[in-house]
């Protein structure tokens, strides 16, 4: 990519196509694969990301609310989406654009069969969301016979699949409960599918819970942040490209005094000359004012440069002393050589947070290697 001359993010196509192929080296041939786009796809571009892993044979997308569904509808995205946190109030458009709810207690499960019956569909696909450990979002294993009974009182609706979370699938410190939660989901499902007259598909690992879990498969992943370039898993980081390198410039260049101070609230009292440079990025674009004051940091020349003050709302100042740089010269908040994962990790935050922050007043630009 040429130098970039304003703030941008840019986003590597081709890093994506590799981990989603890696992704799929590591499940069997007949495991389908679900493609998580939520939240923007963590940040980078729903719409564009959708789209390419639509053209790479991606078997479902998903996403938590349904406009975000409704979006990918209209650029003609036409996967399966499946909606993992419908509102009630939604789902006539939801069954309008052909997007499939979760359904995850009793009253949206009578709710949206209300709604499908006034519709006159007939065997909607759903999917049935049970809570095995995670205590998020869920039905009980208890309440499997109440199920059951509404769905064999109605022709409305019908199970595509039965899922589960989860909530630890990275640490395996934590093994034990993962086990516990993959064995429970395991009995639901065998009992669930024993009552009705056909098989929905099983799903539960997330992209830690296919690379840790090999054996709980069942017939459908989904993978969110493995797409994106992160493991959560130390060891297999080496097999993830980050697909987002945030981007910005060098707008001027101050030398400043001892004594004098930077940024609102003089949070920063220099002790001795040095040079300092304003970058137009601030926490309206996704960097959080926990950056500033010397826990974060942006790549000059591929030095770090310590962000320094209070982050502003559309600036940072950093501390280039001793860095060779001119004003106009491109700065890197985070890419692959210098990882979203790590940035977070100064303030005790992790990079889901850190990308999908990133506003969308940020210009994102797409390339293929």
């Amino acid at each position: 990519m040429p130098k970039t001359t304003e703030t941008v993010l840019e986003i590597d196509l081709t890093a994506l196509g590799e981990n989603y192929h890696y992704l799929k080296s590591r499940i069997k041939d007949t495991t389908r694969l679900l493609g998580v786009v939520k939240a923007f796809a963590y940040g980078s571009d729903a719409l564009v990301i959708a789209k390419e892993l639509e053209a790479l044979g991606v078997d479902y997308l998903a996403v938590a609310y349904v406009n975000e569904g409704v979006a990918l509808r209209d650029v003609g995205v036409r996967t399966p989406i499946l909606v993992l946190h419908p509102q009630p109030e939604n789902f006539e458009t939801l069954i309008h654009r052909c997007l499939e709810p979760s359904l995850y207690n009793e009253s949206v499960l009578k709710q949206f069969i209300k709604i499908a019956s006034e519709k006159k569909q007939l065997n909607y696909p759903v999917h049935l969301k049970f809570n095995t450990g995670l205590n998020r979002l869920g039905f009980n294993e208890t309440e499997v016979d109440k199920i059951v009974s509404e769905l064999n009182a109605t022709s409305n609706i019908k199970v595509t699949s039965l899922f589960s979370h989860l909530a630890a699938s990275e640490d395996l410190k934590e093994k034990c409960f993962s086990e516990s939660q993959i064995s429970t989901f395991r009995n639901i499902a065998k009992n669930i599918s024993s009552k009705l007259s056909y098989q929905p598909k099983l799903h539960m690992s997330n992209t830690s819970g296919i690379l840790n879990y090999p054996d709980a498969q069942f017939d459908m992943v989904r993978t969110g942040i493995g797409l994106y370039g992160f493991s959560n898993i130390p060891e297999e980081q080496k097999n993830f490209t980050p697909i987002a390198t945030l981007k910005s410039v060098i707008s001027q260049i101050h030398t400043i005094k001892k004594g004098d101070t930077v940024g609102y609230n003089r949070a920063f009292k220099s002790d001795g000359t040095i040079v300092t440079a304003t970058i137009p990025i601030g926490h309206a674009d996704g960097i959080s004012r926990a950056y500033g004051n010397g826990k974060g940091w942006v790549m000059v020349r591929g030095i770090k440069a310590p962000i320094i003050g209070n982050v502003c709302m559309d600036m940072i100042m950093i501390n280039v002393t001793g860095i060779v740089c001119e004003e106009g010269d491109e700065v890197v908040l985070f890419g692959n050589d210098n990882k979203a994962d790590l940035l977070a990790e100064t303030i005790d935050s992790i990079s889901y947070e850190l990308l999908t922050a990133i506003s969308q007043r940020v210009k994102r630009v797409f390339y293929r290697k």
